[in-house]
């Protein structure tokens, strides 16, 4: 099983979620799992630490499953540089003590990341930032890259994304209709 995920954050709270599917190829998701986590629980922002905030978020996610996918992809990286400074993944890779491969694909270049970390995919003119932990970054950036979906960003890895900031939005239209 590969599950996706994604963080959105509001004034107020967090909104974990996660697509799981089965093939690198599908279309649609086989489950999807969406926490909401107060925002007291979550740190601030901290440049070069991202970790400190998304990792508790994710690591919440996760309980939601009956087991652990074989495979993680996260919105971020694996390391801040090439293989030295852990980044989430990295640190979602040790707090799962090394029992799934987590793969970051990121959509913009952070200061440190080394060449050869970029996939481009349909005609985008921009790379999608490709590191692994557990497997090869090569077959990590080939498993990404037959994901499906002809943009940049493949159909589940968005999924993810679009149910964590529908949730988010959710939410919070109905506080304030309270």
């Amino acid at each position: 099983m590969i599950f996706a995920v994604d963080v959105n954050y509001r004034e107020d709270r967090a909104v974990a979620a996660g697509v799981l599917f089965d093939y690198w190829e599908s279309t649609e998701p086989t489950l999807t799992k969406v926490v909401e986590i107060e925002i007291s629980e979550v740190e601030q922002y901290e440049p070069g630490k991202f970790y400190k905030r998304e990792l508790p978020c994710i690591l919440k996610l996760l309980t939601e499953l009956e087991d652990l996918p074989e495979y993680i992809i996260i919105d971020g990286y694996v390391y801040l540089n090439h293989q030295n400074k852990a980044g989430l993944g990295k640190h979602l890779y040790d707090a799962l003590k090394q029992k799934t491969v987590v793969i970051g694909v990121a959509k913009s270049r952070y200061k440190d990341t080394p060449s050869g970390t970029e996939v481009w995919r349909g005609s985008s003119q921009r790379p999608l930032y490709i590191d692994a932990v557990g497997m090869g970054e090569t077959e990590a950036k080939q498993l990404i890259t037959k994901m499906h979906g002809k943009n940049r960003i493949p159909t589940l890895i968005k999924r993810a994304d679009q149910l964590s900031k529908q949730t988010a939005n959710n939410l919070t239209d109905l506080l304030r209709g309270l």
